[in-house]
């Protein structure tokens, strides 16, 4: 891989790009196929286990960051973050001084032209920042303050230079809204950034839906999700009482951990304030309690086959 990569920043220069800006796009792409296995599409994952006070960090600028749902994302603590530095000689580049805690965010987004970000977000930087690269040239770059001033803007430039524009297909939706409502549940807020135009919760005719449904369409997705993975507490619980003999008991179980589930989602929901179940007309009430009733039960048949 770095053999391919160091061919790319040798064309890059080649064909006249600044080699400070090159080799530093370079290095940057390789430090992301480190952590790709890691990462998932359209969210901010850590590339490793965080501290309390990095958490702190992460948590700040997770309810910030807006990815669409196809961009790759790295959250950088001191440790790693440290040890990726720009050419010394690119004084441009250079956003924290040698030796004080640096936190990165790195964000690809795929394509013929791999264009990437990376942003210095310390509180210790004495110029927190933003740069942009593509095809071994600096794009954009963006110098603040202090830390506060560069998450301010940090959404905006990730919307003009990063984020996907080609037209979305259904799942990109569907990506980009969970990802978003996952942030929510991780936070426990609902200041979560989202773009409503692109949420199919918040818009669902972008689904040919109507707003009661995409709520259970919403929870549908998520327990889907978490059972589709091995680590998930629910789907070991789900396992455990798959394993029981008695069909009756198991029965009232899965009838049990799906109502349990659904509510803790609904809960969420009502506690961070993305549905206001109390504007809700007598029709949509009826709607609603048809749909929850009749999501449980799809939910414990799915269940009851895993």
């Amino acid at each position: 891989m770095m053999d391919e990569i160091s061919q790319k920043v040798k064309q890059w220069i080649d064909e006249g790009k600044d080699p400070r800006s090159a080799h530093w796009q370079g290095g940057l792409e390789a430090m992301l196929n480190v952590f790709m296995p890691y990462l998932e599409p359209g969210r901010l994952i850590p590339v490793q286990p965080l501290e309390e006070d990095e958490l702190a960090v992460f948590q700040a600028v997770l309810e910030i960051v807006d990815l669409s749902p196809n961009l790759l994302a790295a959250f950088l603590p001191p440790s790693i973050a440290e040890k990726v530095t720009p050419p010394e000689s690119a004084e441009e580049l250079q956003h924290i001084e040698k030796g004080k805690p640096s936190f990165k965010i790195l964000i690809a987004r795929p394509g013929k032209e791999l264009r990437i970000l990376c942003a210095e977000i310390s509180e210790h930087a004495n110029k927190p920042g933003v740069d942009i690269f593509q095809s071994g040239a600096l794009l954009g770059a963006y110098n603040f303050e202090n830390q506060n001033d560069c998450f301010a803007q940090l959404n905006k430039i990730i919307h003009t230079h990063i984020w996907e524009k080609e037209k979305w297909g259904q799942g990109d939706y569907k990506r980009y809204t969970i990802n978003w409502f996952e942030k929510v549940m991780d936070l426990h807020k609902g200041s979560v950034c989202i773009q409503k135009d692109f949420s199919f919760f918040h818009s669902p005719t972008l689904i040919k839906s109507n707003k009661i449904d995409v709520i259970f369409i919403l929870i549908s997705e998520i327990m889907q999700k978490r059972l589709n993975d091995p680590d998930d507490p629910l789907k070991n619980a789900v396992l455990k009482i798959s394993a029981l003999d008695d069909a009756d008991v198991k029965k009232v179980q899965l009838d049990d951990l799906a109502d349990k589930v659904v509510l803790e989602l609904l809960t969420v929901m009502k506690d961070c304030d993305v549905v206001k179940f109390e504007d809700f007309t007598d029709k949509e009430t009826e709607q609603f309690n048809r749909e929850s009733a009749a999501t449980i039960q799809r939910i414990v048949k799915y269940l009851g086959k895993l």
